[in-house]
């Protein structure tokens, strides 16, 4: 299973990392179509969680639209998730692997498009470091 995710470690801190991160994935042509403070929310609802926990959902549009009207079941993958989290005081970000997700439906001519999609995510993720 260690193929179906991809994880760095930031040498910036948390919120520098964020910030950092949304303007990389914008260079690649991705748009964040969402936020969640996983911290925040769960302080909202009286529940104290210690650690930075950001959860971005991300979209390339153009490709989104490739592969939804190819099989719009796809969309159980989308948009696609980027989280940035501390770790026993580490920065990490990471995300699932377009190719495992959408390798799960088994619709071969998905294939390139998610390969595409995880090259460029990985590309902006490794912009950070």
């Amino acid at each position: 299973m260690e193929n179906t995710k991809y994880e760095v470690i930031s040498n910036k801190p948390f919120a520098e990392t964020v910030n950092g991160l949304i303007k990389s994935l914008e260079d690649y042509h991705f748009s964040v179509m969402w936020q969640l403070n996983f911290k925040d929310k769960l302080k909202e609802k009286g529940i104290y969680f210690d650690s930075h926990f950001m959860i971005l959902e991300v979209c390339n549009p153009q490709k989104a639209k490739e592969v939804l009207t190819r099989h719009v079941d796809a969309g159980y993958f989308l948009p696609c998730k980027v989280v940035v989290y501390e770790d026993k005081g580490t920065v990490k970000v990471g995300m699932m692997k377009p190719e495992f997700l959408l390798g799960m439906l088994g619709y071969a001519d998905l294939q390139n498009i998610a390969k595409e999609v995880q090259t460029s995510m990985i590309a902006a993720i490794d912009s950070l470091k």
